[in-house]
């Protein structure tokens, strides 16, 4: 039975160049014996015969890498042999490493998440204390912490990171990790070295009483999150049974001392706070809805636009078409659909069967948003919080023409009238609903097209005609 020893620094390495090494010569695993540290071979155990010359590679996937990485700092000491049957099982499956209801993999999952614990309770708990001259060339500290794991090693450089401008060791009975002059070392563990209190650990103590917050204490959760393990080697730790006794009577005098009134700053605030705009009456006409936009205050854009553009067609009209927004010849003419993405979208309709005559055509938001370049107005696509500030116009034109089908052009007009503007393209041509049932035709808007490359132009135009074909044929459908 070959006997592979590991040593006690580097062992995640030496695990994998190991365990690559035992799998190309194909051994199995319960004809492996692991050793780790300090541990004597095996008299009777044969060496690992080396991997033919010509011998494939191993290929493994990434996920089991970071996980073999990781669990290798464990203190189970069948870890090893865990990780080479796993490694073994997914040369033939190597989509085991993704089943969750696998036990080997669960096990190791578990004990992952427990050495990545450790590492970061090291990295939250390690005390350092100033052991040098406070005024030499660097300053030099030490720290004793007692892991559960073997998480000295692999957290090390990031202490080397964080503290690199001083020298520092932080002994552990596993190992201990030493940065001197910029260079970070590994060496063995041992016994907890004598270090004597400095005046960081009264500011460590004074700083967590000032953020302890008696009125939102809960001894469980502190616990866990701090547990009582570590609070030997936290200065702090020596005022929390104060703390916790005297939170009771804290939290009391909190609540007697706390103001009866709002503070001055609330008051400003309240007084500098611009009302809601109040909802207009609602129109029953369209026409008398067209008027009522004109005073239309609900959003920002109506401050820098020319007019707000209300929508256009017959009062019973089976289909609505909904754009974006207004552009900048709508927004001077004060009708819809006027400009050169108009003008497009009037000639496919047309080769598409669609009449726009016969149509209602609206924008999701009636004010053309725009940021100014020199003399020129350019587009710029409506937020969230203004497309529904326009929803209410939005939703009272559909109330009062009550269409059979709506066509929403681009990803603006499908938020107004589904939720969500999201992947507009994958849902092109296909038929969603609003939220009281009416049947919306999705596809882009035309100014899409007019953005789109010219080798693309071609293709886009007859796509977009197609979904205007697909709502004449489900108005057919609908009987209008």
């Amino acid at each position: 039975m070959p006997t592979i020893p590991l040593p006690r620094h580097g062992t995640a390495r030496a695990w994998r160049d190991a365990a690559r090494r035992l799998a190309a010569v194909g051994i199995p695993p319960e004809d492996i014996l692991w050793q780790h540290g300090d541990h004597a071979p095996d008299l009777f155990a044969d060496a690992p015969a080396a991997p033919p010359p010509d011998a494939a590679p191993l290929t493994v996937p990434r996920a089991f890498v970071t996980l073999a990485d990781t669990v290798c700092w464990h203190a189970d000491p069948q870890r090893f042999a865990r990780l080479y049957t796993l490694l073994w099982r997914l040369r033939a499956t190597p989509g085991l490493i993704a089943d969750g209801g696998d036990p080997e993999v669960t096990a190791l999952r578990r004990m992952e998440k427990a050495v990545r614990r450790d590492m970061h309770k090291m990295k939250a708990f390690v005390r350092f204390r100033e052991i040098g001259d406070p005024d030499g060339p660097r300053r030099r500290f030490a720290a004793w912490f007692e892991p559960t794991h073997h998480a000295t090693e692999p957290v090390a450089p990031f202490f080397a990171r964080r503290f690199g401008d001083m020298d520092w060791i932080i002994a552990t009975p596993h190992c201990t990790a030493r940065f001197e002059d910029g260079t970070l070392r590994i060496t063995d563990g041992q016994p907890r070295p004598n270090l004597s209190d400095d005046a960081t650990e009264a500011l460590w103590t004074t700083y967590f009483r000032s953020i302890f917050n008696p009125a939102r204490l809960k001894i469980r959760a502190m616990t866990s999150e701090m547990p009582k393990k570590y609070w030997k080697n936290l200065p702090e730790a020596a005022a929390i049974p104060d703390l916790v006794a005297g939170a009771p009577a804290r939290a009391r005098e909190m609540q007697a001392a706390a103001p009866t009134a709002p503070p001055a700053r609330a008051a400003r605030l309240q007084t500098t706070r611009q009302p809601d705009p109040p909802a207009p009456d609602r129109p029953d006409t369209l026409a008398g809805l067209s008027h009522a936009l004109d005073a239309c205050t609900r959003c920002p854009l109506h401050a820098s636009a020319t007019r707000a553009v209300p929508g256009e067609g017959p009062a019973d009209a089976p289909l609505m078409i909904v754009g974006e927004q207004p552009g900048d010849r709508e927004d001077l003419e004060g009708r819809p659909f006027t400009g050169p993405a108009g003008r497009l979208f009037d000639r496919i309709a047309g080769a598409a069967g669609l009449d726009r005559s016969t149509a209602y055509v609206t924008n999701a938001v009636k004010h053309f948003k725009f940021q100014a370049r020199g003399k020129r107005r350019i587009h710029q696509r409506p937020d969230a919080g203004e497309v529904q500030a326009c929803r209410w116009w939005l939703e009272h034109e559909r109330a009062l023409l009550r269409p059979k089908l709506i066509v929403a052009m681009g990803a603006t007009a499908a938020a107004a009238l589904t939720g969500t503007g999201r992947d507009i393209t994958a849902r092109r041509g296909t038929l969603e609903q609003t939220a009281d049932g009416t049947p919306v035709l999705l596809t882009v808007h035309p100014s899409y097209l007019l953005r789109c490359p010219e080798d693309q132009h071609p293709t886009e135009e007859a796509r977009f005609r197609a979904d205007l074909e697909t709502a004449r044929a489900q108005l057919a459908h609908l009987g209008a």
